[in-house]
Formats: C-alpha cells, structure tokens, sequence
C-alpha cells in the first residue's frame, strides 16, 4: 500500500509524494529525491502515513489524497528514491552558491533600475531552475529582468514575490523572546493577526512593543486571545455602572488573574473587591452581573484560575495603581497589578512560544 509522504525544502516550501515500498517505510528526517515540474528536486521527510494524509488534505483541493470528488483529482508523484552521500554533497554545494547567486541577482536588478528587495534565491536540485524571492511595495515589470538572468545562468528563472511575513519565515531570525521566530521554525501555517488583538489583552498599541522582526504584528499575540476572550466574559465591561451594597459604582478596571474587580464610586472613592463578592452583593439587590449564556461559557475558566486570588486591603483602594510600590501583608511589596498582569503575559509568551513574529515570531510574526 502506498504510503502519503511530506517532504519540506528550502524555506517553507513543501510538498506531497508518494512512497511505494512498504517493506522499507520512510521515516522523518530521511532525506529524498523527488520529481517536482520540469526536473528532480531533494528534500526532508517531515511527515509519513496518516499526518502527511491529513495535512495534504486539509492544505490542497486538487490532487488524490484532498481532491474534490466533482473532479477529476491529480494523483501524487512518486517519491524516486531515498538520498545518497552523493546526493547531499551536490545538495550542500548548492546551497553554498545561492549566495553567490544572490548577489548577482541584485547586481542586475541595480543595472535595470527595479525598485524591489531579492530576499532570497533558490536552486533546484538538478540546477534546471532558479527561484529568485522578492518583496516590493508595488507591482514590478521584470520581463527585461527575466530575459537578463536567464542569458547569465542559462537556466529557467522564475521570480516570485512574497510579504515580508513569508520573507521573515524564509530568512528565520531570533524574536524579542529569545527563541527562534515561529513561523520559521515551527508554525506551519501564517494567520492573519489584527490590532483588534492586542486590544482585547489590554497590550500596548505601541508598534514597538507588539510587532516582531517582521514588521508586522506578533503572530503570539493570537495564542492566548481566546483565553483572554473567554475569561473576560465572566467580568462586568470596564465604564459599566453597577449597584452594589454602598450604592452606584463605576467599573474602573478588572483582573482577571486574581478575579479582582477595581470600582469607584462618586460618594465612596474607590475599592477594590473579589470578583465573585461583587456578584453577590449585585445579586442580592436583584441585578444581573452576567447572562446565564455567558457564566456557562466561562464555567472552565472559572474553574481553574491561573494565579491564587490575592486581596489588598480597601484602604488602600486604587493606590497600588500608581507607578510606587505599596505595602501589602507581612510588608511584603505589592505592584501595579495591570503592570504585573502585563509581565506574567510577557514572561508567558517568552517560555511558551518564539515570541518574535510571533514569537513568535512570530511570527514575525
């Protein structure tokens, strides 16, 4: 029986083959010589069997494995053979001129006057085409380009343009984390990421503090937004007016880390009390903190807090909002807990993800 193959090249590019030997499995890692258009090419299994399967046919509508049943479906090329020592040692050679390459490229592209960025080239393996990667602000004619390089390499050229998200994928990096960004590294697919986001978190709007090397937002910052969605619910809206036991109060801010709630009232000043104190006492003047529909869809979060509910004192109030240190029980020191929320998320995502461009890298993001 045919077994589904996923072999990855330079960059993030991959592809889907096939491997007829049954008795002798591919197995991840292996490198392979496969029959892409108009010549051979080699690359890394990255995945066998059922998961190769899966992603061929979540990832494309047009071949054997994830072709619509309407169609006519494209069967998979067959994987050649495994690579040799040979092999490789023509595949690390190659690899070593496409700088040399690169730098011709430019060269020619400064010669015709192009406003474009070469990223990055790429040789295939039997040398019967070079992939120039670009990126530009706006549309380019190459065609004068085109003809040049194909005159200089006597070989096929194709040039392609890609965002400056797939060039951070291609060119890998290191994030603001201290990880290698995401998208070069492991995250296989790039997703769309909006400021929408990082207001959701409460993250600064700074463009500084939330894109990655990439320019682009953090593609991390998508990680952890359902969490931050679901475990809001179970909170009043900040500017949302409630009564409680001492009357009309205003919602100044909430924690969702410690199920705090920040209010202030005009007569009172401000407190800060338990999210679930503030429940009751609403409750029991015969108002609706939150929906019913609403308490069900956070019953998980609710159940599992991710930091032990820590209480200051109410005469301290709003106080430890400031920017000074206040003193809390046994004289420990008590911070801004905004600004320690925003740490634990920013140590969060450093231990969790490559930060970067998402980080991330994050993606780079």
């Amino acid at each position: 029986m045919s077994q589904t193959i996923e072999v990855r090249f330079k960059g993030t590019r991959k592809a889907y083959f096939l491997w007829d030997d049954a008795d002798a499995p591919l197995r991840v890692g292996q490198p392979v010589v496969v029959e892409v258009e108009r010549g051979r090419d080699l690359g890394r299994v990255t995945a066998v069997g059922d998961v190769a399967g899966k992603k061929c046919g979540s990832s494309c509508s047009g071949c054997a494995v994830g072709g619509d049943a309407a169609q006519e479906p494209a069967p998979l090329k067959p994987v050649l053979r495994r690579a040799t020592g040979e092999d490789l040692r023509t595949h690390d050679e190659i690899r070593l001129s496409e700088e040399e390459a690169r730098r011709k490229v430019i060269q020619r592209v400064r010669v015709h006057d192009l406003v474009m960025k070469v990223s990055d080239t790429e040789w295939q393996w039997d040398r019967s085409k070079l992939t120039i990667y670009f990126t530009a602000e706006k549309r380019v004619d190459f065609r004068a380009l085109v003809r040049d390089l194909a005159s200089l390499f006597r070989t096929r050229i194709e040039l392609r343009q890609i965002g400056v998200r797939d060039e951070a994928a291609r060119l890998s990096g290191v994030g603001r984390c201290g990880r290698e960004y995401c998208c070069s590294s492991w995250l296989g697919e790039l997703s769309p990421v909006n400021l929408g986001l990082a207001k959701d978190q409460h993250l600064s709007l700074n463009p500084s503090q939330i894109s990655g090397g990439c320019g682009r937002l953090l593609c991390c910052l998508k990680y952890e937004h359902e969490f931050y969605v679901t475990a809001r619910r179970r909170f009043p809206k900040e500017g949302k007016t409630v009564t409680t036991s001492v009357g009309a109060e205003k919602v100044v801010a909430v924690d969702i880390f410690r199920e705090r709630v920040f209010l202030r009232s005009e007569e009172q000043g401000s407190r800060i009390i338990p999210l679930l104190q503030l429940r009751e006492e609403v409750e029991r003047l015969g108002g609706v903190l939150m929906t019913a529909e609403a308490r069900s869809q956070a019953t998980v979060v609710a159940a599992e807090p991710l930091v032990d509910t820590v209480l200051e004192d109410e005469a301290n109030a709003l106080g430890s909002l400031g920017d000074a240190p206040t003193a809390g029980p046994e004289g420990t020191e008590r911070r801004d807990p905004e600004r320690s929320g925003r740490r634990r998320r920013r140590r969060h995502r450093g231990g969790g993800s490559a930060g970067g461009a998402g980080q991330g890298g994050g993606g780079p993001a």
